[in-house]
């Protein structure tokens, strides 16, 4: 089960106290202060894990709590750091504020790190205090509290091609056709409960990430269904494939609909790359198959069938082309940002 929120709280780890302590050396009646500082709290820190692909185990241990810093001893001794605690999250995670909602983090890479909560400093040891007037001091300071902080970790996916539609448009078929992946289908609305990704192949080449995204229903933007659990995981994706039935009555008014969800959504998202699909041909007769995207309003269609794998070569072509034309603004984009 794919688990994409969580709510955690991170403390960071208390700072060790100052040590107090004076030279205390046969011929040496009078030893300075030899206090030692106390060591740094450790921090709570993210770290993406290429292997952990859901956020289950932030949610079965919402509190982590990072080790405190030693005390100070005599000699000069400094105490020992704590240990920096470091939590696994998947690739896609956002972090945000969990009071205010500001965000915070997006953690999107393979070894992506962000600090938390942050240590303590260390008190100082009495060493720290003498002075020419005051050679003995008797005093050091408390290690500083460590930071706490409450957090929402959101997942979003990272996929390459979004699939978009209604219940029962053929996402999961099409999934498990084009990809290893194997979702749940059946021939009723809301089989599909949670996202499911797949590696769809063209050659050893070209590969891209599928994503297959729960159906929409009408006011998914605002909350109705399970449209904003899911649309948040469309927004990574480079390219969106909206599936209509092509058996529908009216496949141009659902894609209508698709479209005002998406763009009620995100204008950002509304603005990215897109492929109409009509699927489903196969319930079609024979003679309607041809001509169904014009007589439906979206001559620019592809019309495929994933049960019979009609039409699902060229729908892959042409959407590594889109795949291919926006990995290249993207890499444009970073090198302006660079110069």
């Amino acid at each position: 089960m794919l688990i994409d929120f969580a709510k955690i709280h991170a403390y960071a780890g208390k700072g060790g106290a100052g040590c107090i302590s004076f030279r205390r050396e046969k011929y040496v009646p009078k030893g300075g202060p030899d206090g030692g500082n106390g060591g740094r709290g450790g921090d709570v820190v993210l770290e993406v894990d290429p292997h952990v692909r859901t956020l289950l185990d932030c949610r079965e241990q919402p509190r982590y709590r990072a080790q405190p810093g030693r005390s100070g001893q005599g000699s000069n001794k400094t105490g020992r750091d704590g240990e920096d605690l470091v939590v696994r999250v998947p690739a896609g995670t956002v972090v945000k504020d969990a009071e205010s909602g500001e965000l915070l983090a997006d953690l999107t890479h393979p070894g992506d790190r962000w600090i938390a909560a942050k240590g303590g400093r260390g008190g100082r040891g009495n060493a720290m205090f003498a002075t020419p007037t005051n050679q003995a001091p008797r005093r050091s300071d408390p290690g500083e509290a460590g930071g706490d902080r409450a957090l929402e970790l959101e997942l979003k996916l990272i996929a390459d091609v979004g699939l978009v539609g209604l219940p029962n448009a053929g996402k999961s078929t099409l999934l498990s056709r084009i990809t290893r992946a194997r979702p749940k289908i059946a021939d009723y609305p809301f089989t599909t409960l949670e996202p499911n990704l797949g590696i769809a192949a063209l050659d050893a080449e070209r590969t891209f990430v599928v994503a297959d995204i729960p159906g929409l229903i009408e006011g998914a933007s605002e909350g109705r269904g399970l449209g904003l659990q899911f649309l948040r995981h469309v927004e990574r994706t480079r390219v969106l494939a909206f599936l209509v039935d092509s058996a529908s009555e009216d496949p141009a008014a659902t894609l209508a609909l698709l479209e005002r969800e998406i763009s009620q959504y995100s204008a950002t998202l509304a603005e990215k790359p897109r492929v109409v699909v009509l699927s489903k041909s196969d319930t079609l007769p024979p003679e309607e198959r041809e001509g169904r995207p014009a007589a439906a309003g979206l001559p620019q269609a592809r019309i495929i069938s994933a049960h019979t794998g009609d039409g699902l070569r060229d729908l892959l072509e042409d959407l590594w082309r889109h795949i291919a034309a926006a990995t290249a603004e993207e890499a444009e984009r970073e090198s302006d940002d660079v110069g």
